[in-house]
């Protein structure tokens, strides 16, 4: 049986940055496993605009109605939606940005975090049309947040996997990378990588 794991990378600095090699420690490991098929999306190298009213306006006409433009605005989630439903392990390589994730991967839940799609309202409140998959989140940061107040990233992640229904989310932490650690810590993160792929 294969396994299909989407790694999504989002660093502005490329290859330099310390999420992305952290990613490509999680390709090479994955591709050398039997039965493993990786799909890479560099969300900046490939960067998606910020949603905006016309894209948005498009979801919520049927297919068959669609203007040419609001066919072509739709089929950017819908092609997202649709290579998020054909993996199995959605792999997330996220530098820390002002305390946030980076634009270019809040464009992309933008896309894929669709009501009606990946997730309905309930009057039970909302559930997630994501079944069977696991996503795991790779954190590079050039401080240590992990446990603290100051981590809004990490909650604001699996708050927003959870809510397409990606509820089992490992995450490995690279931290301290700007206070003399970087050595010590990305060690660490890939031996932790190594354990989950």
């Amino acid at each position: 049986m294969t396994t299909r794991t989407l790694v999504l990378t989002s660093s502005i600095l490329g290859e330099n940055g310390q999420s992305k090699a952290l990613a490509e420690h999680f390709i090479a490991q994955a591709e050398s496993r039997d039965g493993v098929e990786v799909t890479h999306r560099d969300l900046v190298a490939n960067e998606l605009p910020h949603l905006g009213l016309a894209e948005l306006g498009s979801w919520q006409v049927g297919a068959e109605e669609r203007s040419a433009e609001q066919r072509e605005l739709a089929a950017r989630s819908d092609e997202l939606i649709a290579e998020l439903q054909d993996h199995d392990v959605v792999v997330l390589a996220v530098p820390m940005y002002n305390f946030g994730i980076p634009s270019q991967l809040k464009a992309w839940f933008d896309r894929v975090m669709r009501a009606g799609v990946t997730f309905r309202y309930t009057e039970n409140g909302p559930q997630g049309l994501v079944e069977g998959k696991r996503a795991v989140i790779l954190a590079a940061r050039g401080g240590q947040y992990a446990g603290t107040e100051k981590d809004t990233q990490t909650p604001h992640l699996k708050l927003m996997l959870g809510m397409i229904g990606i509820g089992e989310v490992d995450t490995v932490f690279a931290e301290g990378l700007n206070m003399g650690k970087r050595d010590a810590a990305l060690k660490e993160a890939r031996q932790a990588i190594d354990g989950l792929v």
